[in-house]
């Protein structure tokens, strides 16, 4: 892919990163009192440390430049590609790596498919953002 249709690179990764972490809050937020049914360690409803939502964005920051990166490496620049993208990342990392906590650690199911959909989603917005060409504006003469 010509460097000149290219995502622009910080900015889609900022982006793609800040869209991670807001998307990330609303699935906890929604299925944080499952989450609490399912093991101890979510119950209690005490609020973040200060240092988490800052390693937060670090990590979706991670992801987002390495999504960014199979995207340009692949050509992927359409919505179907970016779809595409997030699935098979999706299926390969998080999906291997949760069905692996419920078959070897004994994960309740459940929670496990909690955090399957929080990636899934979050793997979706990344991709869709650092996949997005921007398209040039007209200049008026």
């Amino acid at each position: 892919m010509p460097p000149t249709t290219a995502p622009s690179g910080l900015p889609a990764v900022g982006l793609a990163a800040a869209a991670a972490v807001a998307s990330s809050t609303a699935w906890y937020t929604a299925f944080g009192r499952r989450l609490a049914q399912l093991d101890e360690v979510y119950a209690g409803g005490a609020p973040p440390p200060p240092w988490l939502p800052p390693v937060e964005f670090a990590r979706s920051a991670v992801v987002a430049a390495a999504v960014r990166a199979l995207a340009v490496r692949t050509g992927a620049t359409e919505p179907a590609d970016a779809a595409r993208l997030a699935l098979a990342l999706w299926a390969a990392f998080p999906g291997v790596l949760l069905t692996g906590s419920v078959v070897h650690e004994k994960v309740p199911w459940q929670q496990a498919a909690i955090h399957a959909g929080d990636w899934l989603v979050k793997l979706l917005l990344v991709s869709a953002v650092t996949t997005r060409v921007p398209r040039r504006r007209a200049r008026r003469l």
